[in-house]
């Protein structure tokens, strides 16, 4: 099968938190406790080719130099290595897709083909396939297998975990130079939040639930760039339903999460109406960044100025200070020539209740907004 997914018409730099990194410095490098050989380091990483950060790569060099002299044990030596090796590997992998839309898809290795819960995760693959997002599954069985078999070999990601079981990938990415195969479930969870442009559970068990949080989790504090996170299940079926229902109960009468919070996520059984959340939220809004304390959000259609009127007026709680403002690029944007082009809504953002800046695109991609009827 020939790739059917095509890159954006806009690439995407996939910094998954925002743009809330700081730029790298060679003023913070850090230092081994020699000066010579801090100098060799940073010597050694200029003189390497194809290198376009050498201060970061001497950063690297210099943790890694601190690790080896400090009061570390042989076990967590070859944790933290084998952890970079497989970031490596998995960033290796992603690269060359780096511009496609990508769906992660979570849910129970345990599912039977012959269940309604794994037709309804081959159905919403597909259906991913046709809008354009490939698809990054476990790897497994059940769930996993289920989405891999429908986003089609060409348009599938297989992160596949060692385990003592089930760590055999399934029949639709096994053998596929996109499978990366993992030691620690925390690389590999990086890299399904990292990657994705949405997440949807499927019903699973523990470590359904476990990535579903993590990706609700990050995004709630403002760690990852926040993205459609969508509860599925087959028609008639009622596991995301009480778990909507718990949280709503548990967490948010009690006041142990926001209001606004409940924007994050979205629960159906409709293959469909998860197929357009997720399709719905790049409607207009492509990504955002900060600079500075401003948050700069890239459109790929302009708003009309009573559209900007009524966002200030609505989302004046997001703001800081000042109001919010439709604009060019910043100069600060310089380092993405690529999305120059892109309309900006520019404002000072408190940094905080993210799922009420998740409303706030929701807002931005409203059809009412841009003149659309």
């Amino acid at each position: 099968m020939s790739q059917h997914v095509k890159p954006t018409k806009v690439p995407h730099e996939r910094d998954f938190t925002g743009g809330m990194i700081p730029p790298m410095s060679c003023s913070y490098v850090g230092s081994t406790g020699e000066k010579r050989l801090d100098d060799e380091i940073l010597a050694l990483a200029n003189e390497i080719s194809g290198v376009d950060q050498p201060c970061l790569l001497a950063e690297m060099m210099i943790s890694a130099v601190r690790i080896s002299r400090g009061a570390v044990l042989p076990g967590d030596f070859k944790l933290i290595n084998r952890a970079v090796k497989e970031m490596r590997e998995a960033n290796e992998v992603f690269h060359s897709y780096r511009d496609c839309r990508k769906v992660a898809v979570f849910g129970s290795a345990r599912t039977k083909p012959e269940e309604a819960e794994y037709q309804a995760a081959v159905e919403f693959s597909r259906r991913m396939r046709e809008e354009g997002f490939m698809t990054i599954t476990g790897a497994g069985p059940g769930i996993m297998a289920a989405g891999n078999e429908g986003a089609g070999r060409d348009d599938s990601f297989g992160l596949n975990i060692t385990l003592p079981f089930e760590s055999a990938a399934n029949e639709f990415i096994a053998g596929d130079p996109k499978l990366v195969d993992f030691n620690y479930f925390f690389t590999r969870k990086l890299s399904f939040v990292k990657e994705a442009d949405a997440a949807v559970g499927f019903p699973g068990g523990f470590g359904t639930m476990d990535e579903v949080f993590e990706a609700l989790t990050l995004i709630q504090t403002g760690k990852a760039s926040i993205y459609p996170v969508v509860c599925v299940d087959a028609k008639g079926g009622t596991y995301w339903k009480f778990w909507d229902q718990f949280v709503r109960e548990h967490l948010g009468r009690l006041g142990l999460i926001s209001e606004s919070d409940f924007s994050l996520f979205k629960v159906t059984d409709d293959i469909e109406e998860a197929v357009a959340e997720i399709v719905n939220f790049y409607k207009v809004f492509h990504s955002y960044r900060y600079v500075g304390d401003k948050i700069v959000l890239r459109l790929g259609s302009k708003l009309t100025d009573d559209a900007v009127a009524k966002l200030n007026q609505e989302f004046s709680g997001i703001v800081k200070s000042g109001e919010i403002v439709q604009r060019d690029a910043l100069d600060s944007e310089s380092d993405e020539p690529e999305l120059a082009s892109l309309n900006r809504i520019v404002f000072r953002h408190r940094r905080r209740d993210f799922g009420r800046l998740r409303e706030f695109i929701n807002a931005v991609n409203a059809s009412e907004l841009n003149g659309r009827g």
